[in-house]
This record gives structure tokens, C-alpha cells and sequence, in this order.
């Protein structure tokens, strides 16, 4: 039977309080405080060098998030600047299921379209996935039945509806982000 934190040992509350703190600083910080809590020894490797978007190019950001998508094929500063800003908010999920179904789209062989369709599924849409995204019944529903015969466009409503939440909800705050305002400088 519990009895309270005063049954517990000194040096387990001072833990709990530790191990409170240090959480703490990883939800308010993801990026840098990870190494306060998992602390590594290996050295970093050197960072690639990738192209800089130009301004005008960041700037196109704000009003389209299309423009932020297809940056990926001139420079992944923008795109993964905003996967990077999507995952301290804990919403990456979005991104990436817009990028696994922008590659299902590319697959020609029948065989391959089912496995992976089948790997989207499980990832993104069944209820309780590792990285399930926000759709309604009715999406998922209609995802399931186009899953019967996959088809290249067999995820488009449910894309369409993850689209449009990136788009009226993630993009704008990204735009106010430190993230995008490193673009802007």
C-alpha cells in the first residue's frame, strides 16, 4: 500500500525531481536540450552543404505552401526547416505522410503499389498507428475502400485533407517561427 511521497526514499525524490527538470527543458526546447537528457559522446558528422533558397523564394513561403513543397527539389533548407519547426510542435506526421503519398504516386508496379500503400496505411491511417495523422471517419473511410484495388490516387482525399490542415494551420505559424525567420534575415 502507497503511503505518499514521504514513505519514499530521500534520493528517489531527488531523482523524480531531476528527471522532472530535465524533461522540462526537452519539451521546451527539442532540438538542443536532447543532449541533456541522452548525453553521446560521438562527433557530430559534417554538415552538408546545400543551396540557399533566395529571399524571394523564402518569401513565396508565406503565401503558398506549395511553393515550400516544391522548394524540395531546388534546395531542402525550406523543407526541412518546416519538417524541423512541424516536429517541435510534434505534427511531422503531417509532412511525412504528404511525402509518402507524393512517392506511392511515382510506383508503376502493382505488386509495390500494394506493399507500400499497405506500409502507408499502417503508418499513417489505421487508428493507433506510430505516426497516425488527423482525418475524419468519413476520410479514413473512403481511404479503406479505395485500398481494395490500390490506384495512384487511392490516398488522395485523405492527402487533400492533410494538405489543407498543413496549409490553414501549420503554415502559418511556421511563417512566425525563429525557423522561417532565419529564411527572412
Amino acid at each position: 500500500m502507497c503511503k505518499g511521497l514521504a514513505a519514499l526514499p530521500h534520493s528517489c525524490l531527488e531523482r523524480a525531481k531531476e528527471i522532472k527538470i530535465k524533461l522540462g527543458i526537452l519539451l521546451q526546447k527539442p532540438e538542443s536540450a536532447v543532449d541533456l537528457v541522452i548525453p553521446y559522446n560521438e562527433k557530430p558528422d559534417k554538415p552538408v552543404k546545400i543551396q540557399k533558397p533566395s529571399l524571394d523564394e523564402a518569401l513565396q513561403w508565406r503565401d503558398s505552401l506549395d511553393k515550400l513543397l516544391q522548394n524540395n527539389c531546388k534546395s531542402e533548407d525550406g523543407l526541412a526547416s518546416f519538417k524541423s519547426f512541424l516536429k517541435s510542435e510534434f505534427s511531422e506526421e503531417n509532412l511525412e505522410f504528404w511525402m509518402a503519398c507524393e512517392d506511392y504516386k511515382k510506383i508503376k508496379s502493382p505488386v509495390k503499389m500494394a506493399e507500400k500503400a499497405k506500409k502507408i496505411y499502417e503508418e499513417f491511417i489505421q487508428s493507433e498507428a506510430p505516426k497516425e495523422v488527423n482525418i475524419d471517419h468519413f476520410t479514413k473511410e473512403i481511404t479503406m475502400k479505395n485500398l481494395v484495388e490500390p490506384s495512384p490516387s487511392s490516398f488522395d482525399v485523405a492527402q487533400k485533407r492533410i494538405y489543407a490542415l498543413m496549409e490553414k494551420d501549420s503554415l502559418p505559424r511556421f511563417v512566425r517561427s525563429e525557423f522561417y525567420q532565419e529564411f527572412i534575415k
